[in-house]
């Protein structure tokens, strides 16, 4: 670790889905995979790297739920933006344990919980070194957390977004349910988008397009993999302009 190379990025977007939360179990939270996250995202923070987070909720409500139980999506979509609130605040008290300054804000109104989303509030706390969580989703049905993390690092100008999984990269398969899943190394945003790879939403996909914003999709639960990525060193699976 002594000889690695500094930060390649000034400011990043990290998106954590709920099931990183998870970790082995079925539902909820568990304190050893919290703890990996948190350790692997103070790894960065003190290197000073500026932080902004976008948190799913899929470890406590996901939309194939909604489905079985006959809910209409617009509130069950709702259950699900709660539910980033929940984990947004459980990843700031797992942060806060390793000294690690967050400010959870929130695109819905649960001002006697966490900070509701401001654009100005949230640029002075990331310029001043503390984590930002953004929870809440953007506050409206129909658009994942995904497309958030997209357009919270188009609003803070954040370099690069890192999406963290449960796989090292992006591949043409399922790695899991098929060995012989191609990895790519390199992809454009057209190459996303055509050949409907299941990386993020194409909302997402295309506002990083739009904003230039390169996305790279990595394992968060290999030791020093975020790190790495931040550091420039070939981690994952990187989106950019035409390659």
């Amino acid at each position: 670790m002594g000889d690695r190379r500094g930060p390649a990025y000034r400011r990043i977007l990290l998106k954590l889905s709920g099931e990183a939360l998870m970790g082995r179990q079925n539902f909820g939270v568990e304190e050893s995979a919290c703890r990996q996250i948190a350790s692997a995202i103070k790894e960065v923070y003190d290197q000073n790297v500026q932080i902004g987070i976008v948190v799913g909720g899929g470890n406590i409500f996901r939309g194939t739920q909604a489905e079985a139980f006959g809910f209409a999506r617009t509130p069950a979509d709702h259950i699900g933006m709660l539910g980033t609130v929940i984990n947004g605040l459980v990843l700031q008290q797992s942060l806060a344990v390793l000294g690690c300054e967050s400010r959870v804000m929130s695109a819905l109104n649960c001002d006697s919980i966490v900070e509701t989303y401001i654009w100005g509030n949230a640029m002075d706390y990331i310029q001043k070194g503390r984590i930002v969580i953004f929870v809440g989703g953007t506050s409206n049905p129909y658009f994942t957390t995904d497309t958030a993390a997209a357009l919270r690092a188009s609003e803070i100008e954040a370099e690069i977004l890192f999406k963290a999984t449960k796989v090292d990269g992006i591949y043409d398969k399922d790695p899991v349910k098929h060995k012989d899943a191609l990895k790519y190394s390199e992809l454009s945003y057209s190459d996303v988008l055509t050949k409907n790879l299941s990386v993020m939403d194409a909302t997402a996909i295309a506002l990083c397009r739009e904003n230039e914003i390169p996305i790279v999709v990595f394992n968060l639960f290999e030791p020093g993999a975020l790190l790495k990525a931040v550091c420039g060193e070939e981690v994952g699976s990187r989106v950019t302009g035409d390659v």
